[in-house]
């Protein structure tokens, strides 16, 4: 076996997945995140297509980014860069607002589709609360004494 192909097969870490989303969830960039998992950018697609569980957190990690990106964004927007010679980390602003442009509708879609489910969740507590003062009053109607049509027929 040539050293490319013992190289290409090494054994991947066990929790490549969970370092491969955090770091997704920090830079939004597939490459970063399967260098941290120490995996191929292509196992990392081949997973997501064959796994549905990954590639949801996959979507949610990337909406995370997205999130934060976009208040590293508002907040430099807000507050202007750094002035300073010694912080020689220049950000571009506009590379920034079109990498969010282009991710806009998957981000909003996910994003409506959790607060869809979180909707759902709320409505079936209330539901559920709805539901144990209609029992409770059952209970009340049931120990308050039968009123006949006697009272205040004098």
């Amino acid at each position: 076996m040539t050293d490319a192909r013992q190289t290409k097969r090494m054994r991947r870490p066990h929790n490549w997945r969970e370092r491969f989303l955090e770091t997704l969830a920090q830079s939004s960039n597939v490459a970063a995140a399967a260098r941290a998992g120490r995996i191929d950018v292509s196992t990392a697609y081949k997973t997501r297509r064959s796994e549905p569980a990954f590639a949801a957190a996959w979507q949610e990690a990337l909406c995370l980014g997205y999130e934060a990106l976009e208040l590293d964004l508002l907040c430099r927007l807000r507050e202007g860069e750094p002035a300073d010679a010694k912080n020689d980390r220049k950000y571009d602003n506009a590379q920034s607002i079109r990498l969010l442009l282009s991710h806009r509708e998957a981000f909003g879609r996910t994003k409506a589709q959790q607060t869809c489910e979180d909707e759902k969740e709320v409505i079936d507590r209330i539901n559920s609360k709805l539901d144990m003062m209609r029992e409770r009053m059952r209970q009340a109607d049931k120990t308050r004494p039968a009123r006949n049509g006697s009272e205040g027929a004098d």
